[in-house]
């Protein structure tokens, strides 16, 4: 959302109209959490999570699992203006986590024999399609989810987020989307470089459904969250959302005011972000990928976790699909999985291989945009890390 502070004296002026929009996202209801099994850092944790919502985050869910067993807690408030606290029980956006079940329907496909990873972009969506979307027409699939496309991300464009402060609640279409980086320069030759991009995603879920014939939401729906039993896992837009779905929040005017921002859409339910979860099923999933090893082959699990290049100023490097991150900690400790953040929401899931330990948690405050608040989320992100590393 780096784009977003350019738009700030609008804001007032959208505030109004959304007002006669029809909110999906209604107010927090409370829910019952699953009681916490007994852990030797069950104290630290939840002290960590009473420190950073102290600390203005307004509330943080959290699921850690290791050879001790599982702990999960929760602190902080899921609607500030309801008064309700927030448990591990409230469902709430992941934003890009959304991308690594993508990629495994992705490697599913890939199986079923639907296309190859290095098939040009070109075969499977038309000319019309992909028309003045800069290096569209030269890259693969595989370049579009290790993210060495150079294809501009729509997220950077000004007139998007116009776009969504004007009509916040709109289900986006994928062609409504694309319309934002029609013309745009690309940002370097395919190949040559990584940058993440939303808009792979993007032509990666219009790319699944041209291959299969089938909309890759209910391919998601089919081939991942039923048979995993993610019963508290939503596909936002095309799948409705529950009553205990925890509020967004986002100091927008970065003056400590939190602006309640839930149902502000950036394009949700387009490959790229619009799942909705729970620390219980991002557990679940990544563990049937990573630890488990159930949902994919072997072979395609290995082609998943070939990493293109390491950016040690981010603490990441890309796989296809899957991140490998906190490179910035002793090699060692690093993790595979995937981080989320949007407009009122973030998120971190990732399996350390080296120390079986699966990390999962949801903060409902956008920290893609800059504002105090996002420092302190990094701090909280560095604080459980440590913590779980910590014999």
């Amino acid at each position: 959302m780096k784009r977003l502070p350019y738009i700030l004296p609008l804001f007032s002026l959208f505030l109004i109209v959304f007002a006669c929009e029809k909110a999906e996202i209604v107010p927090s209801l409370p829910c019952s959490p699953f009681p916490s099994a007994t852990h030797s850092k069950a104290d630290l944790y939840q002290s960590i999570l009473d420190e950073y919502t102290q600390k203005g985050l307004p509330g943080i869910s959290l699921l850690i699992r290791d050879q001790e067993g599982e702990w999960s807690g929760s602190a902080g408030m899921a609607d500030l203006q309801e008064g309700i606290p927030l448990q591990t029980c409230h469902v709430s956006k992941v934003a890009s986590v959304t991308k690594l079940f993508v990629g495994v329907l992705v490697m599913q496909s890939v199986e079923d024999g639907y296309f190859n990873l290095d098939d040009p972009v070109k075969k499977w969506l038309s000319s019309k399609t992909i028309q003045k979307i800069a290096n569209a027409d030269q890259v693969s699939i595989r370049q579009l989810l290790n993210h060495t496309s150079g294809i501009y991300d729509l997220i950077d464009d000004d007139a998007f987020y116009l776009a969504i402060l004007n009509h916040p609640s709109k289900k986006w279409k994928p062609e409504q989307l694309l319309a934002y980086v029609r013309g745009d320069d690309a940002v370097f030759p395919p190949g040559t470089d990584v940058e993440y991009s939303n808009t792979n995603f993007l032509l990666t879920a219009m790319i699944i459904e041209a291959a299969t014939g089938q909309s890759h939401a209910q391919l998601l729906r089919e081939r991942i969250l039923d048979p995993l039993n993610l019963n508290d896992t939503y596909y936002h837009w095309h799948e409705e959302l529950p009553a205990q779905i925890a509020q967004g929040y986002f100091d927008l005017y970065n003056n400590g005011t939190l602006l309640e921002m839930s149902n502000f859409n950036t394009g949700s339910g387009n490959g790229y972000g619009g799942l909705y979860s729970t620390v219980f099923d991002m557990r679940t999933f990544i563990e049937a990928l990573l630890r488990e090893q159930s949902l994919l082959p072997s072979n395609r699990l290995q082609e998943m976790l070939e990493i293109t290049s390491e950016d040690l100023s981010s603490g990441e490097a890309y796989g296809v699909t899957i991140r490998k991150d906190f490179l910035e900690r002793p090699t060692e400790e690093y993790g595979l999985g995937h981080r989320g953040r949007d407009l009122a929401y973030s998120a971190d899931l990732f399996y350390f291989p080296n120390y079986d330990v699966t990390l999962s948690y949801i903060v409902n405050y956008g920290t893609d945009a800059k504002s105090e608040l996002r420092d302190v989320f990094f701090d909280f992100r560095d604080a459980i890390v440590d913590a779980l590393m910590k014999e």
